[in-house]
């Protein structure tokens, strides 16, 4: 009688275990019968929730969007920057084309990086500059203070800009395309971050925050095709904050007033880079200051003026510092306790190169050392690399941008 009941329950106990088989088989049957359905229904929520939130996807949207990156100013440390924006922006969007649009001086001959650029060249143009014309309506509409070359350096970084977007849409009409995206950006900034895809918003320009000078920060700028259209053009819309009646405007003021006048709008968000300056500067800044950090801060500096330097003011110091400037004018965010300063009354520590190669690090110190080392002959071959690269050359003869270096020595 016992192992009749054993027996019983063993075949109950195998039964439900056959059931509980038969059960599970069936739903993976039926599942992977809809797998592809189900799969496209999670895919497709996934874009149109980023899309709502107009914010786009790096692997979904940027990589394959087409995408310009537009190099503006003179060459100055690029040896120091230019390794910078190939590793933090170029590299991070290999599909992108690069745009250089730079005056020709003593140092453009450190351009000759770029031949490693990981990127298709779009387009270069070095120019010897020449001055432009001071009309009624940029003399109305400008003011020289606090620009160190007055209205005529206002007008050569407009010019520097919107003839950028000039080259954009040139490529754009002989290749038969629109980009979706363009990245404005000087070449004397430094990168201690990557670019990340959160800053591409669709319908907003974005700038970063701080220095505003009572206007915008212009000293990067990413948008939209339509977006990007407005905020480059900035020499052309001078004209219509002339008949606006706007007066005694500096760039980042007269930044702010044409994306208002064409109603576009803009948003700020904090960016991992600072511009190089060789400037000097009052420390400790006075409320309409400018504050310098040290290459050597952790927070993101958003395009404030730098250098490598030994830093003398941190922590409580740098509050008591920043407290006192005024926001809307030359200011920079500190409050995660990241920003140092540099005291730039004097130019550049004797010992600044061995500053820039520990913090920027052993990739970027080789960039800077083959710079110094490098002789006419590579110069050349250089150039000669970087222009075979570019689908449209506008530039003297690779020995006259190097001769322009060389021949001082």
């Amino acid at each position: 009688m016992m192992k009749m009941v054993f027996t019983k329950s063993v075949f109950d106990y195998h039964d439900w275990r056959f059931l509980v088989f038969i059960i599970i088989s069936l739903s993976l049957i039926m599942f992977f019968s809809v797998d592809s359905s189900f799969s496209y229904f999670i895919f497709d929520f996934s874009y149109h929730k980023v899309e709502n939130n107009t914010v786009v996807s790096k692997n979904d949207g940027l990589i394959r969007s087409k995408m310009a990156v537009c190099l503006v100013g003179g060459a100055r440390r690029f040896e120091l920057t230019g390794p910078s924006i190939m590793e933090m922006i170029l590299k991070e969007y290999p599909n992108s084309d690069l745009f250089l649009h730079s005056p020709l001086d003593k140092d453009s001959f450190k351009f000759s990086l770029l031949k490693s650029a990981p990127n298709n060249v779009a387009a270069v143009k070095l120019f010897y500059p020449q001055p432009l014309p001071e009309n009624d309506s940029y003399v109305r509409v400008l003011t020289a203070q606090n620009s160190p070359n007055g209205i005529q350096g206002l007008l050569q970084y407009f010019n520097l800009v919107e003839g950028c977007l000039t080259m954009i849409k040139s490529y754009q009409q002989k290749n038969n395309f629109t980009y979706d995206w363009i990245i404005r950006t000087r070449v004397d900034g430094y990168w201690n971050n990557p670019l990340g895809p959160e800053n591409f918003i669709q319908g907003q320009y974005l700038v970063p925050p701080g220095s505003s000078f009572r206007g915008l920060n212009d000293r990067l700028g990413i948008g939209d095709i339509t977006t990007s259209t407005v905020a480059l053009n900035r020499l052309s819309l001078i004209p219509q904050l002339d008949s606006l009646g706007l007066k005694e405007l500096n760039s980042e003021s007269a930044f702010k007033a044409q994306l208002e006048a064409q109603n576009i709008s803009y948003i700020t968000k904090r960016l991992p880079f600072c511009v190089l300056s060789d400037r000097r500067y009052d420390f400790p800044p006075g409320r309409f200051g400018v504050p310098v950090g040290s290459l050597s801060s952790h927070g993101l500096l958003s395009g404030a003026k730098c250098r490598p330097c030994t830093p003398v003011c941190q922590g409580a110091c740098v509050e008591d510092v920043m407290g006192i400037l005024e926001k809307y004018w030359s200011w920079t965010n500190y409050e995660d306790g990241g920003l140092e300063l540099c005291d730039a009354r004097k130019g550049w520590e004797k010992d600044w190169e061995n500053i820039f190669d520990r913090v920027a690090g052993n990739k970027f110190a080789k960039a800077r050392k083959s710079i110094h080392s490098m002789k006419f002959e590579k110069c050349v071959r250089d150039f000669m690399q970087f222009k075979k690269r570019s689908a449209h050359w506008d530039a003297p003869s690779e020995e006259d941008i190097c001769k322009l270096h060389f021949s001082t020595f």
